[in-house]
């Protein structure tokens, strides 16, 4: 009889700890994409009447991809916060995102990190823009959200070390959608007034395409059978520029103006002989001139650690020299 209560006894403690610890094994936002407050710089992931929150300034997320193994981490501080919280029934954001949070239903448990690491991978998120020409572009980031040996402060004023083996507790995807190259383009460009660039201007937009002293070679006034090639490199240079407002060839002779300001600054990436990178120049006679016709074949542009490409074949434009 008296084992039989002590394994009565024995049960009823498992359960009692199973019940006390159910806000802690029960915590799990691994499913389903992080959302953002619109008025408020917090993400949250709400599941049934939980509610796990990040406040952190739109800063840390970056357009700027991170290297494989080396995600941005950012202190759990004063100002970052991270938050867990339990309700007496389900939550949606009007708990939490207005500037006056819904008081219904009613907050029974509330955790404070009160140190750790936010971990953001960001990843670019290709799309085809030109299905014929295979042209791609970054249409928005994705920012793959990790909490590192978080340790919350509970309601009895215990803390804990969340997180699993290594430590680690996943939070989600955040995705916001980028503005990709507008690429407005027509397929007339311009010799600069004062070298030998060539420009292409559209809104706000500027396409440069720079072959230093090989100029007179690639745009001999000859008319051609097959095309002039040359790869992209360090001399034959090719850059995409966004900017503030528009723009016209008098911001870049004899200089580039500080006004107005770049907001974008997209380099061609170097080419390699019969797979990528290639500037094509075609000449026909136009009246008493020749005009030059130039395509780019398979070329990507970069920044940072962004790239997107240009396409199988992107006609640049064309111009005319006179003999």
């Amino acid at each position: 009889m008296k084992r039989i209560i002590s394994i009565l006894t024995l049960l009823f403690i498992i359960n009692a700890c199973d019940d006390g610890n159910v806000t802690v094994d029960a915590i799990d936002f691994s499913e389903g994409n992080v959302l953002k407050c619109g008025l408020k710089d917090v993400l949250y992931k709400v599941k049934d009447n939980q509610m796990l929150f990040i406040e952190i300034p739109s800063s840390n997320f970056t357009s700027e991809p991170t290297l494989t193994g080396a995600p941005l981490e950012v202190p759990i501080t004063g100002t970052v916060k991270v938050v867990y919280r339990k309700y007496s029934s389900n939550v949606t954001s009007d708990n939490l995102c207005p500037t006056v949070p819904d008081g219904i239903p009613n907050q029974i448990e509330q955790w404070d990190a009160t140190s750790g690491i936010i971990q953001i991978t960001v990843t670019p998120i290709y799309t085809v823009t030109n299905a014929v020409t295979n042209q791609t572009k970054i249409t928005s980031y994705k920012y793959y959200i990790t909490l590192k040996n978080t340790t919350f402060l509970k309601p009895d004023g215990s803390t804990q070390l969340y997180g699993d083996g290594n430590g680690m507790f996943v939070f989600g995807n955040y995705t916001v959608t980028a503005t990709p190259p507008a690429l407005g383009f027509d397929e007339v460009v311009d010799k600069s007034s004062c070298d030998n660039r060539i420009f292409n201007f559209g809104t706000s937009e500027a396409m440069i395409l720079d072959v230093g002293a090989n100029f007179p070679t690639l745009f001999a006034n000859e008319v051609t059978t097959t095309p002039r090639t040359a790869l992209l490199s360090d001399i034959n240079k090719l850059f995409y520029k966004q900017y503030a407002n528009t723009v016209t060839d008098a911001n870049f002779c004899p200089t580039l103006t500080t006004t107005p300001a770049i907001v974008s600054d997209w380099s061609g990436v170097d080419g390699v002989e019969g797979v990528s990178g290639t500037i094509e120049v075609s000449t026909t006679t136009l009246g008493s001139g020749f005009q030059h016709t130039i395509h780019f074949k398979k070329v990507s542009l970069k920044k940072g650690n962004n790239t997107f490409y240009l396409g199988d074949d992107y006609v640049y434009g064309s111009f005319v020299t006179n003999p």
